[in-house]
């Protein structure tokens, strides 16, 4: 199933995203995960814009699970007030260098992963969403801990949908474009540590929770963009539009 949020004109509905493309509102995802079942549909189609597919309490990037890193897997945290929807316009910042975009596998957890582990990580994700984790990679000399890199106004486009039927051991084709021209091409299979270690290892030192996303690091899916580029995420079947500007 693929569920969306949709801006409607009597406000944010949660919606399957039907074969045709319609937006069906469907009961709330996350009970029915905790069910053990999936949302039942809930009215007729409605029409809106598509709005970030969750709303997370935390965000969650995996660091150094990329090409090159000799050193462990680290966590460290995005603020979801950066977190915005497929299509929308994004500012980038003029004070903080180059900016980058990075193409990443973003896990989005259905229930408290209290007793997750590597083993039955599946139980406790909802789906798989596209991210575009935009970043000011040269704030790193003064910034360690990615605050300032990672912070910027809209830098964390999520969408367009949850992909609940993707499997988080799937090899997905991971792709980056910018303006139509292909950034870079990779793939999940290439992550170091696999999804279901990586959500073990942050789930070994903090609880999540429904809607709570996880970003899954770039294996060579990262490029610099430019303002006035639409940058374009590929996630297996997921296509997340950008604009900048």
């Amino acid at each position: 199933m693929r569920i969306a949020r949709v801006i409607t004109s009597g406000g944010v509905t949660t919606v399957r995203v039907d074969d045709d493309g319609s937006f069906i509102p469907v009961d709330d995802p996350y009970a029915a995960f905790a069910g053990g079942k999936e949302p039942q549909d809930a009215a007729e189609p409605v029409q809106g814009e598509l709005a970030p597919p969750c709303t997370p309490t935390v965000v969650v990037g995996i660091a150094q699970n990329g090409p090159g890193h000799a050193s462990p897997v680290q966590a460290w945290l995005k603020s979801p007030r950066t977190v915005t929807g497929p299509g929308v316009t994004v500012r980038l910042r003029r004070d903080a260098g180059q900016t980058v975009a990075e193409a990443e596998v973003a896990v989005v957890i259905g229930r408290d992963t209290t007793g997750l582990t590597a083993e039955n990580a599946h139980d406790y994700v909802l789906g798989i969403t596209a991210v575009n984790d935009l970043s000011s990679p040269d704030r790193a000399v003064v910034d360690p801990r990615n605050f300032e890199s990672k912070s910027g106004e809209g830098y964390t486009p999520l969408g367009p949908w949850i992909d609940t039927a993707l499997s988080l051991d799937a090899d997905l084709p991971m792709a980056l474009f910018a303006d139509g021209v292909a950034r870079a091409e990779t793939s999940a299979g290439r992550l170091p540590m696999t999804p279901r270690e990586c959500l073990a290892y942050v789930a070994g030192w903090t609880t999540l929770g429904p809607g709570d996303v996880v970003m899954m690091g770039a294996p060579h899916s990262q490029a610099p963009v430019h303002a006035g580029e639409t940058v374009e995420i590929v996630i297996g079947d997921l296509r997340l539009s950008t604009p900048t500007s």
